[in-house]
């Protein structure tokens, strides 16, 4: 049920930023409003688009980021996570954010925490219960009960935690007929 739901929210979200690229096109002069431009620049954040969310940051007007606080704590966040600052991210997401952007936030919060908790799985054999915190932003007792709940082994007595490694991921194999219509349908586009 909560896969479906997050599924959801997710397409939801998507359709969402389909629709304020639109809207940026068909605005007059090709300038959407200070509002579509924060939605639009969090979505782009949340899908980790980091390269268009900068680019939506270099073609809003001076006039709007400069007018808008809530366009420029986005961006501060954007910042945070193009240098992979995480400490800083958590700090720049401690904001109040609009009814209309709350969610958007809410769920770039929870996408940032998911990566850096499969940052931690694939980079770290053991990690000290502090350093983890800092990195996925939360309290160090939320941390370890957050990773007691992935089947990670957590040790109160030296406050390590050890991630469980994600699975790897397998590209299917390919007869050699498969591979064959495949290579001919990159030629073909390429050629076209």
């Amino acid at each position: 049920m909560a896969a479906e739901v997050a599924v959801a929210a997710h397409e939801n979200f998507q359709r969402m930023q389909i629709d304020l690229q639109n809207q940026e096109l068909d605005s007059p002069g090709g300038v959407a409003t200070a509002q579509q431009y924060t939605q639009l620049l969090a979505l782009h954040l949340l899908h980790n688009e980091i390269c268009e969310a900068k680019f939506v940051w270099k073609r809003i007007p001076a006039q709007i980021k400069t007018s808008t606080p809530e366009l420029t704590n986005v961006w501060a966040v954007g910042q945070k996570i193009w240098q992979r600052d995480f400490p800083g991210i958590y700090e720049a997401f401690n904001k109040e954010w609009s009814e209309s952007l709350k969610p958007v936030m809410d769920a770039l919060l929870a996408a940032t925490r998911k990566r850096a908790f499969n940052l931690v799985a694939q980079a770290y054999d053991s990690i000290n219960v502090d350093d983890l915190a800092a990195f996925v932003g939360m309290p160090s007792s939320e941390a370890a009960q957050a990773v007691q709940k992935e089947g990670w082994d957590a040790d109160p007595q030296t406050r390590f935690i050890t991630p469980r490694k994600p699975c790897a991921v397998v590209d299917p194999v390919l007869v050699s007929e498969q591979q064959l219509s495949v290579l001919t349908d990159y030629v073909s586009f390429l050629e076209s």
